[in-house]
């Protein structure tokens, strides 16, 4: 006898499921729980099989029998309902990964493994902003050369240039990550790089100070610093080493060899990705050694002023600069290399020394092996001067 509402409602839970047949398949499965649900019952292939409809009262009984009417027709024409179902998510679960961000923070995953911090923060930043919110959810083998250059002129349009075209770049490495792994067969980045607006040539130089005079009244501002002591012993190890910012920040204690006056930074913290030994002037083993009681439990020799957890940012060294009276357009953090090239080349200094310690990657392997072995002593010597040198400017008169 085919079900009723009224059978359905008076139906109560057992101790064991059981089930109300209707008709052609369909039956009410009535678990402990009390949960109502649908079941129809049906064979392909000579195998006997069942799938949910869903539950009751979310699904009436004049929803369940036309759900199982179209299922009786997919049956005839030898089609198992619960295969169609199982393609069927498959299907939205395939949208759901091959959408424009999902492949995409895939990429960020395999590629961020190697790169800085900074670049990793800028490229998500990118992403986040100018990326994700237009073309993010579109399938990436849906996302258009037109959806590209709608996305560059958007950047444009306020300006950022530079932006846009780094932007592009970077939506061209995932495109291309999709195509290896066979999502796409084209990178519709490509074609946008022509509709691009040209860029003026422009050479950019980093901001700092070279002249003896200015170079003296800088010493002498960082000697007479009042700020946090942390920020003044950064402040005078950048001088006397002329650190990249980052390469000075991330430094750890373990990598500091007091014994030999070495500060060993590992390939994956330079630039180059090559391990860079610097040696450390009499001035900078001073330094270390009074900040030593003050910071060897953190993290970072130079620990930020609000957490020993986090290094200290460039923002603040370049905030000290400027609190000291010199602009941005005078003098950067990343302005002490500038500085000492400036001051090292004046003074006669072999330029392979030079380049060495600052370590600027040299593309003749052979020639980099050679540097890094027979330049050391003369790199020792010659920081060692240039140290001294501050010195001289910051206290003559």
């Amino acid at each position: 006898m085919s079900l009723t509402a009224k059978k359905i409602e008076s139906a109560k839970p057992s101790n064991k499921l059981y089930r109300i047949t209707d008709s052609h398949g369909l039956c009410l499965e009535v678990p402990p729980t009390g949960q109502k649900r649908w079941r129809l019952r049906y064979r392909v292939d000579g195998k006997s099989k069942m799938i949910s409809l869903g539950t009751y009262p979310e699904v009436t009984l004049k929803e369940a029998r036309k759900k199982r009417d179209v299922m009786r027709v997919q049956i005839a024409d030898s089609v198992d309902p619960s295969l169609l179902r199982k393609a069927e998510i498959s299907k939205q679960q395939n949208k759901t990964q091959n959408t424009f961000e999902a492949i995409s923070l895939e990429w960020a995953e395999k590629h961020f493994i190697n790169k800085s911090l900074k670049t990793r923060a800028t490229d998500l930043s990118r992403l986040e902003r100018d990326v994700l919110p237009i073309i993010g959810a579109k399938q990436i083998a849906e996302v258009s050369t037109l959806d590209m250059l709608k996305l560059v002129e958007r950047i444009e349009k306020r300006g950022a240039y530079e932006a846009a075209r780094r932007t592009r770049a970077l939506c061209s490495r995932i495109f291309r990550y999709a195509i290896a792994l066979e999502k796409i067969d084209k990178n519709p980045a490509d074609n946008a790089r022509a509709f691009l607006t040209p860029l003026p040539a422009i050479v950019k130089h980093h901001a700092a100070l070279t002249s003896p005079d200015d170079v003296t009244q800088l010493m002498r501002a960082i000697d007479e610093f009042e700020g946090h002591f942390v920020v003044k012993c950064a402040l005078q190890t950048v001088a006397y080493t002329f650190l990249r910012s980052s390469e000075l920040r991330f430094g750890s204690w373990s990598e500091i060899d007091f014994d030999n006056a070495i500060w060993r930074i590992p390939a994956e913290r330079m630039k180059a990705k090559h391990a860079h030994e610097v040696p450390l002037p009499t001035q900078v083993i001073s330094i270390l050694h009074e900040l030593y009681p003050l910071t060897h439990d953190a993290k970072y020799i130079f620990p930020s002023v609000r957490s020993i957890a986090r290094p200290l940012s460039e923002n603040t060294i370049n905030a000290a600069l400027r609190r000291l009276g010199f602009s941005k357009e005078q003098m950067t953090c990343h302005g002490f290399r500038g500085m000492a090239s400036t001051t090292l080349n004046r003074e006669g200094f072999n330029s392979d020394w030079i380049e060495s310690q600052l370590a600027h990657k040299e593309k003749n392997m052979v020639r980099a092996a050679y540097n890094h072995a027979d330049y050391y002593s003369d790199r020792k010597k010659m920081m060692q001067w240039y140290a001294d040198h501050l010195d001289l400017l910051c206290h003559e008169r």
